[in-house]
Parts: structure tokens; C-alpha cells; sequence
């Protein structure tokens, strides 16, 4: 039902942006270690995340040795998010984020409900019985978030994901192009894209894109592999890279090439200073990031002011 809702609210009419901004078929760009045009890789691009759909969450373990998990926390406690704020997800097909936004905007909810209660001694039983049901119903304080993904196997999973966990409740999926989103100007309180911007065929359009559906005020974050700084560790990690996880990739998934890309992907990104100055040309202010584990990850921040 809110879904539906939330669909009505923030969609906008096709074309609209098309009509403004079309995708230019541009240069030559990678695809991994490939020169391909712009389409060829977003058509490359789309087939690996539908072939690693299904066991995304698992290599994810497996490649990472489970401390994509803690990056993702490290985000989370970054953004801060309060009751009521209103997220844009994007790449976020198997909601990871979105799961880990509700959990923390429900304990928010608990702790500010907590406060409230011991603020209140002389309540009854029956108040208190009362103040918890009510805060039972509206958990998340008017919160919502949004899940944006271009591929369909990826937000199939999350869905999926999402009804065996048990969310619901101010959560939607949509299905959507980063670089051309379909959502009015000013929506979003918050905008995350954790591990997908590198796989955006243009990412200054995917930045644009970030600053114009974000409200005046509303923060842009963006967490993603980037180049690390230790010249030992940095060797380790191209070996274990490129030796062990596409390895890992065609005995779990069956699939040595769309790993092998995704790890090509993550030597062609830019550094953290060239995405910071990216981000700043699609006019975001206060820019900064920090480096996780010697920048094998950095999670860049921007504001729209």
C-alpha cells in the first residue's frame, strides 16, 4: 500500500528528463580492462548484475570476509539519520542499506520513546501501555526510504530479501537509471549509493542527478572501493584481487568473468581526490572523504546548499 503511495508521490512524468537532458552516446569508456562505447557497457554492465544477482549477497561475504557489513555500519552512523527523513537508495537492489536504515531509525524511535517515558514518572500504567502501542504503529517517525535500482534480477532479491526479513513499513522499491532518476527536483533528505556509482556509465550525470533530487540542505553519500594508500598492502590486495576473488566467483556463483569485470571495475575507478573533485563540479559543497582500512574503501560525503 505505501508503496503505491510513495510512487504517486515521487514519480514524474516519462520524458520529463529525457526532454531536458538526453544520454549522450559519448566516447569511448572501460569495461574492466575492455574499451567499449557508452551503450555496449551499460549493456555489459546490466548482464553482470543480472548474473550475479542471486548470490550477490554471498560473495559479498566471501570476497570481502564479511566486512562489507561493518562499511555498511560505518555509513549508517555517518548519515545519522532522525525519525522522518526521507532516503533515496540508489544501486541498492538487495537493501542492504535500506534494512540497516530502518533498524537504526527504529532505535532511535525506541531510545526517544525510553527518554520520553523516564521524563514522566507519575504516568500510569495505562498511558505508558498506550504511549507504546502508538509508537509500535508509527516506528520510524514518518521515515522512508527508497530503493532505486536499474536492474530487475537485483531488486527482485532485495524484495524478496525484504519479505523474509519481515520489512515493510516505509520502504519501496523502484526501478530506475542513475543517471536519469524518476523523481521530482528537491525530494530526498538523504541520497546513499554504496558500491554502484563505479558501475555507472556516466558518473557526472549520476552526480547531477544526486544533487537535483536532493532537498536544499540534504546530504549525499557515497560509499565505494577506491585505491589504497600502503604500497605493501596494496600489493597484497591486487593479489588476493585478482587471483583469488574471481576464483571465488566461478565456485560460488559459476561465474569467473562478471568477477573478473568487478574487479577490473575497481582499479579503473578514480581516486578518492578525483571523486572528490567530481563531486564538487556537480556543485556540492563541504566535500570531504574518509578512508576505510588504508582506502581499499572511502566514503565520500557532500551537502546541497
Amino acid at each position: 500500500l505505501w508503496r503505491g503511495r510513495c510512487r504517486a508521490l515521487l514519480s514524474r512524468p516519462a520524458g520529463a528528463l529525457r526532454a531536458r537532458r538526453g544520454l549522450a552516446a559519448g566516447p569511448e569508456m572501460h569495461f574492466g580492462f575492455q574499451s567499449v562505447t557508452e551503450e555496449e557497457r551499460r549493456e555489459k554492465i546490466y548482464q553482470v548484475f543480472e548474473n550475479v544477482a542471486k548470490k550477490y549477497d554471498v560473495m559479498n561475504d566471501s570476497m570481502t570476509l564479511g566486512i562489507h557489513r561493518v562499511w555498511k555500519d560505518i555509513l549508517m552512523h555517518k548519515m545519522n539519520p532522525c525519525p522522518g527523513t526521507l532516503l533515496l537508495d540508489v544501486a541498492g537492489g538487495t537493501g542492504d542499506i535500506a534494512f540497516r536504515f530502518i533498524n537504526y531509525v527504529r532505535s532511535v524511535r525506541q531510545r526517544q520513546l525510553q527518554r520520553k517515558l523516564k521524563q514522566h514518572q507519575n504516568l500510569s500504567w495505562q498511558e505508558i501501555f498506550e504511549s507504546y502501542q502508538k509508537d509500535k504503529f508509527n516506528s520510524l517517525g514518518d521515515s522512508q526510504v527508497v530503493v532505486c535500482d536499474i536492474n530487475r534480477e537485483m531488486l527482485k532479491v532485495g524484495k524478496q530479501k525484504a519479505q523474509h526479513l519481515g520489512y515493510s513499513e516505509g520502504l519501496s522499491w523502484v526501478l530506475g537509471n542513475a543517471e536519469e532518476l524518476p523523481f521530482d527536483d528537491d525530494k530526498f533528505d538523504v541520497y546513499t549509493i554504496a558500491f554502484g556509482i563505479r558501475n555507472v556509465t556516466r558518473i557526472d550525470l549520476a552526480l547531477q542527478e544526486a544533487y537535483r533530487v536532493l532537498k536544499p540542505g540534504g546530504r549525499f553519500l557515497c560509499l565505494e572501493f577506491s585505491h589504497v594508500s600502503n604500497p605493501l598492502l596494496s600489493r597484497l590486495y591486487d593479489l588476493y584481487s585478482f587471483q583469488v576473488i574471481p576464483v571465488l566467483g566461478e565456485v560460488i556463483a559459476g561465474d569467473w568473468k562478471s568477477y573478473q569485470y568487478l574487479v577490473e571495475s575497481i582499479r579503473q575507478f578514480p581516486p578518492q581526490e578525483e571523486l572528490k573533485a567530481m563531486i564538487e563540479d556537480a556543485g556540492f559543497f563541504k566535500v570531504d572523504y574518509e578512508n576505510l582500512n588504508f582506502g581499499i574503501v572511502a566514503i565520500h560525503s557532500g551537502f546541497k546548499l
